[in-house]
């Protein structure tokens, strides 16, 4: 008994010193959820209530006695609170805490005339250069200055472009965008 105290007391101080929530290797605390990624969620002292969790391609996940929670484009911590309270209603003063193990939602895609076409996850961030460099670069037939990216937002499309001489000479540069979940770099 008093060995379960010292090791619940140890792992309580360890949860208090580290600087904010668990996060998957590279995602930082504000990162937002995608449809894809994981999340270790845990009740202190309830041990029915500890699950992985994917969130669904609807954006949301089940958890016991909370019903289906909004999971794409909050933080690990918004959720945290949102379980907290909804917990309320059965567990007095319940602790939760809500660990992103998995960013795999957070992928672009990288097609066309490049070594290794696919889809690559962003942990947590990628700009234009370095999905070409996941992507084990162009091939000697790739057109460098008609590179695109295309980006769905709200229902719409739109084409980005990338002239790869220009970024590469440092002109220009603001081509080389952040990418953004679920973008396309289409090398033709």
């Amino acid at each position: 008994m008093i060995r379960q105290f010292r090791a619940a007391l140890a792992a309580a101080l360890l949860c208090l010193a580290a600087p904010g929530p668990a996060l998957a290797q590279g995602a930082t605390a504000d990162y937002k959820l995608h449809a894809g990624d994981k999340l270790e969620i845990a009740v202190w002292k309830e041990v029915d209530l500890q699950r992985i969790v994917t969130v669904r391609p609807d954006g949301r996940f089940s958890f016991p006695l909370t019903g289906d929670v909004q999971a794409v484009g909050r933080s690990a911590e918004e959720i945290r609170a949102d379980i907290e309270n909804r917990l309320k209603r059965y567990i007095p003063e319940p602790v939760v805490t809500v660990t992103v193990t998995e960013v795999a939602g957070n992928r672009v895609y990288v097609i066309g005339q490049v070594t290794r076409p696919g889809m690559f996850v962003m942990n947590p961030q990628l700009n234009v250069l370095q999905a070409l460099s996941l992507a084990g670069g162009t091939t000697p037939f790739a057109k460098l200055d008609s590179i695109s990216i295309l980006r769905s937002s709200g229902g719409a499309q739109r084409t980005l472009p990338f002239r790869y001489s220009q970024v590469v000479d440092g002109k220009a540069l603001e081509q080389n965008v952040t990418l953004e979940s679920g973008d396309v770099v289409i090398v033709p």
